[in-house]
Parts: C-alpha cells; sequence; structure tokens
C-alpha cells in the first residue's frame, strides 16, 4: 500500500511540475519562476534593491533618491499588473554539449496561438545580462501585447541566483549566434505559441546578433533592431573604446581584425539579405554608444535593395530610448502585428 501511495505522489509530482512548464521539452532544464525569492513581490523586490543601494549611498537623500528613481523606472502597479498577466521562466538549454541559460515570457491566458519573439540582448559577457529589471523594462510591456518572448543570455552569463556549467566564452557574433538559432527548435514546444509566426528583435549588440541569426535561419518572418550596430569597423572611429572589448571576445581579433568585423557588419552583406524580411530600425538621434549613422547607412542600404524597411530616429534621444521608450514599443509592436 505505501508502495502504490509513494507511486502515485511521485507522478503528481512529476504531472506537477510538467504542468507549470513554459517549454514541454525534455531538453530543457531548470525552468525556474522569474517572480520568486526576492522578485516574488515588489516589496520584497524594493528592500532588496534598498539593501544594495544602501552600501554604496553617501547619504540618506542619495538614497532616497535612488529609490524614488527606482520606483518612478517600475512601480508596484506595474508589477502586480506584469505578475498577473505574465508567465516568465528562466531556463538551461545546451548548445555545443555545454550549458545556456534563456528565459521566456508570455500572457497566461490567451484564446489563440500567439505569435514569437526571439529577443537578442545588447552587451557582451555578463555585461548587459537579461535580469528582472531588464525583463520588466524592455520585455513585459512587449509580451503583455500578445506576444511570445523567448531569448538567450549567451554563453558564458549567468542570471543572478542561477547557475550553469559551461566552459565556452562569448565570441561577440562568432560561435555565440548558436545560443539564439538553438532556440528556434524548442519554439513548436512552447505552450501557446505558434511556431508558424515567428520574428526576432536585438537590442545593440543583440542588433549584429540578429542578421548574424538570419543567415543561418529561413522561418523568421520579419524583424526589427534597436540601437544596432552595422559597421563595426568605421564604428571604431567614433568609440575607440570597443577595440577591448572586440580584443577579449573575438577569436584571432589582433591578426584578422578587418575580416572579422567585416563579418560581424550587415552592411558588408545588404546582398545577402531576404526581400521577404521586412526591417524595422530604431535608433536614438544623440546616441554616444552606437551612433545613428549605423541605422541610417543600412536604411539607404535596404531602400538600393528594395528591401522593405522602416527608420524612425528618435530627436535627442539616447542608447536606450530613454525619452521614447514607449513610442519604441509600440512601434515594435504595430511592426510585429503587421508582419506576423
Amino acid at each position: 500500500m505505501k508502495k502504490i501511495i509513494l507511486v502515485i505522489t511521485f507522478a503528481f509530482s512529476t504531472f506537477s511540475a510538467q504542468a507549470t512548464n513554459l517549454i514541454n521539452d525534455e531538453r530543457i532544464k531548470d525552468q525556474i519562476n522569474c517572480f520568486s525569492s526576492k522578485y516574488e513581490n515588489y516589496d520584497s523586490w524594493r528592500g532588496f534593491m534598498e539593501n544594495k543601494y544602501k552600501k554604496r549611498s553617501k547619504s540618506k537623500e542619495a538614497l532616497s533618491n535612488q529609490l524614488s528613481w527606482f520606483d518612478s523606472m517600475f512601480g508596484e502597479e506595474e508589477f502586480n499588473k506584469y505578475k498577473k498577466n505574465l508567465s516568465c521562466k528562466v531556463f538551461t538549454y545546451q548548445v555545443d554539449g555545454n550549458d545556456v541559460q534563456g528565459y521566456v515570457v508570455k500572457p497566461k491566458k490567451s484564446a489563440k496561438k500567439l505569435p514569437v519573439l526571439v529577443y537578442n540582448r545588447g552587451g557582451n559577457g555578463q555585461f548587459g545580462s537579461v535580469q528582472f529589471g531588464s525583463m520588466m523594462n524592455d520585455l513585459f510591456p512587449i509580451a503583455n501585447e500578445g506576444f511570445v518572448i523567448i531569448g538567450s543570455q549567451y554563453r558564458g552569463s549567468q542570471y543572478p541566483g542561477i547557475h550553469a556549467k559551461s566552459v565556452m566564452q562569448d565570441e561577440f557574433g562568432g560561435k555565440d549566434v548558436k545560443d539564439v538559432t538553438a532556440l528556434l527548435d524548442y519554439i513548436p514546444k512552447i505552450e501557446g505559441a505558434d511556431p508558424q509566426r515567428i520574428g526576432m528583435y536585438g537590442f545593440s549588440r543583440g542588433g549584429m546578433q540578429t542578421h548574424l541569426a538570419l543567415k543561418q535561419v529561413k522561418n523568421v518572418k520579419a524583424i526589427a533592431t534597436i540601437a544596432g550596430a552595422t559597421d563595426l569597423l568605421k564604428e571604431l572611429n567614433v568609440r575607440p573604446a570597443m577595440e577591448k572589448v572586440y580584443t577579449h571576445r573575438i577569436p584571432d581579433y589582433e591578426t584578422n581584425k578587418v575580416t572579422e568585423l567585416e563579418k560581424r557588419s550587415v552592411i558588408n552583406w545588404v546582398n545577402e539579405l531576404s526581400s521577404s524580411v521586412p526591417i524595422l530600425l530604431l535608433h536614438g538621434a544623440d546616441d554616444k554608444r552606437i551612433s545613428a549613422n549605423n541605422s541610417v547607412e543600412l536604411a539607404d542600404a535596404l531602400a538600393k535593395k528594395n528591401i522593405p524597411h522602416k527608420l524612425v530616429i528618435y530627436s535627442k534621444d539616447d542608447h536606450d530610448l530613454t525619452k521614447n521608450k514607449d513610442k519604441a514599443n509600440k512601434e515594435l509592436v504595430n511592426w510585429f502585428n503587421t508582419y506576423l
């Protein structure tokens, strides 16, 4: 009798675990709810951030200012709205036999299957990795409009508190592009996702990742880039500090600098782009990290090749489109609603 109870208990536990997974694929490991631990409610998250701010605040006034910024950036009402409406999991998957971390966000309720967006983050290595705050700021508003979003942290990067075993390093547009393309295999296994309607978009370095990924996959119907670099070699004249990143990240960079940067620059292979995949380009006119000329010059090249596209330059705005975040989100939502 005890054995039967144990078997039933184990079977129920297994079923419950499967039922809570957003990706029903045995290759996916460690699907952990984003709204857990210190992110379970707004107060616990805010308390965690308050303790963090205290360590670097020189006065009570400075601490108060940081907390005021935090509340204005996020806010309890927005947090509760997204927790109510969205399901979010971080997970581990394998690429080239190594663990890579990813994340998936989707509306909890939908009467029909939803289009899927593959999101490519910016930064390099751990810098720019997708944490809860960036999810809430960049991903939740889009997912809440009726999209499933899946993305990669890229090899060698970790979500806070979750550790994956990997010896691979981010190559800034090298083998790490496989971390993006590998995700497409899991889209049919996402509950409520429509694998026939896939889009892709990327921010900053993620714009480069988006163009590179499309050289390897054929089932993406539309793309968008936000502050994307399209000519890395030319951009070095604007931001020479990126040389350190390239030297550290890109294999054989010092001996093959021009070749490696041109391989990563879509402006050099516009002829290879599909005329059936429309491209949205968003950029801040005052971007100090990646010049808006990257998007302007790519748009000119796309026009010459009759590749459908739209260019939006936000006057007096920065790399993160701080002043026009809501407008940029609407552009993204409208773009993918139109073409997916």
